[in-house]
């Protein structure tokens, strides 16, 4: 059979499922040729429809289920194709894909034909885990299919359509936030829609009041904040829904409206009004507290967090007359969760904001033995500004965003001739790739662990030993 005219856009296929891809897509094999298709899992067969062709791969969506996979499972959730797109996947079979796909990244693309896993760890629990969820309000509704043509679409609250910035899916139930948080959801909803004045914010017009209401919960202790995003400032206006769900939900410890004037399209607020209770809530990490503001960035779960940091630990083995470096260091929870075990720590982050609460946490735990500098990492060491005082370190924690290192910082980390680096990852393909250089100026790969921290959605979190 033709390859050209079984593959183009627009054509319909029948394929076989055989893996998960880095993402949650299905991987799909035609005249040897590779097909990443939405909405599928290994083991099924589907009619699907190509809608991207590429000269090494095509996308398409599943249409129709023709075989189903042996390891399906009943979903919780009705949209979850949309949101974490894997829940149909029994819980072993997604660990099972996750940890092949950490593999597949190191010895495909870092070239470590040798790679293996040491450890898995899976989540628990698998719902109800996030501590913090973002939902935005807006005037365009996205229907889905079950539901009925008629379905208004002037109003939602709820979570992004992937690769649209003006569509929102209105969300009633999300199963991976706790329980309350549906409940808050249902009540800003209903006083929304009964008020006129509180009218969603829209991103093409710049028109509305209301952009987003984000939840932080302290799943430790038991904190609730609340933070509704607005598009200008007006707690008069806001009223209504301040009232309503500090009546309804005495849980609420925390009440803060963040006012965002510029077109960005982000839940950071320009200025913060503190309407109820304290400006952040506690969360608990191993033996440390947390102070969480509402742009503070802290592990959004935090039970996995806890074990994802002790396998740092773990890997770091520190004996403690270490001299640490913790790069991309953030608020300062990875630094300060090992600095009990270590001579000193050095934290490294270029935002402000994040700095002033790892230094904050630091006294709230009475840490005395880190430090926190101001550094854009990609130009930070290679251009000698760190401080004559500070020292060598023997260990460097990495921890970088999605996108792994700059070039130049993965270029300049061997010169530290540090005895280890512990190299904690979103993204098994960005971490290979500097995993491969790290390699190629003496280090080897020793111990590799993925940590689930979040069952039934695509993300990966790994953390990697290299040593000399």
């Amino acid at each position: 059979m033709n390859e050209k005219v079984l593959i183009k856009r627009k054509a319909e296929v029948e394929l076989k499922i055989e893996s998960l891809a880095y993402g949650g897509m299905g991987i799909a094999k035609k005249e040897n040729f590779v097909i990443f298709v939405k909405n599928a899992i290994p083991g099924q067969t589907v009619i699907a429809r190509i809608y991207k062709k590429k000269k090494g791969y095509a996308e398409a969506r599943a249409l129709k289920i023709l075989v189903e996979s042996p390891n399906v499972v009943k979903p919780k959730c009705n949209h979850f194709y949309i949101c974490s797109k894997i829940q149909n996947l029994s819980y072993k079979e997604q660990l099972k894909e996750k940890g092949n796909q950490v593999i597949d990244a190191f010895q495909r693309l870092g070239g470590f034909k040798d790679f293996k896993l040491n450890n898995v760890v899976k989540g628990n629990p698998i719902f109800n885990y996030r501590n913090k969820m973002e939902f935005t309000f807006s005037p365009h509704r996205w229907v889905l299919d079950s539901e009925p043509e008629d379905a208004s679409k002037s109003f939602a609250l709820g979570l992004h359509i992937p690769g649209r910035y003006d569509k929102i899916l209105d969300i009633n139930n999300c199963y991976i936030q706790p329980e309350i948080g549906n409940k808050i959801l249902k009540v800003a909803r209903e006083v929304c829609l009964s008020n006129p004045k509180l009218k969603p914010y829209d991103p093409k017009t710049h028109i509305g009041f209301l952009r987003y209401l984000t939840l932080r919960y302290g799943l430790k202790t038991g904190q609730l904040m609340v933070n509704i995003v607005t598009a200008y400032d007006d707690i008069n206006k806001l009223s209504p829904l301040i009232d309503s769900l500090l009546d309804k939900f005495p849980e609420i410890t925390s009440m803060v409206n963040n006012v965002n004037t510029r077109k960005a399209d982000i839940a950071f607020g320009e200025f913060e009004n503190l309407l109820f209770g304290k400006p952040y809530i506690e969360e608990k990490l191993g033996e440390l507290t947390f102070e969480i503001s509402a742009n503070s960035f802290f592990q959004t779960n935090t039970l996995q967090g806890e074990l994802l940091y002790n396998e740092v630990l773990k890997a770091a083995n520190l004996k403690g007359d270490e001299i640490i470096f913790d790069l991309y260091c953030g608020a300062g929870s990875i630094a300060l969760f090992l600095a009990h075990k270590a001579k000193e720590v050095y934290g490294f982050e270029i935002i402000r904001s994040s700095l002033e609460n790892a230094e904050k946490n630091a006294e709230k735990n009475e840490i005395k033995n880190t430090s926190f500098l101001k550094a854009n990492l990609d130009t930070f060491f290679k251009s000698g500004q760190l401080p004559r005082k500070v020292p060598k370190p023997n260990v460097v924690i990495v921890d970088p965003p999605r996108a792994g290192m700059h070039p130049d910082m993965a270029n300049y980390l061997y010169k530290f001739k540090a005895e280890k680096i512990v190299y904690v990852s979103c993204n098994p393909t960005t971490q290979a790739r500097d995993a491969k250089l790290l390699v190629e100026k003496g280090y080897k790969i020793k111990s590799a662990v993925m940590v689930d921290m979040f069952p039934h959605t695509p993300h990966i979190e790994t953390v990697v030993l290299f040593s000399k």
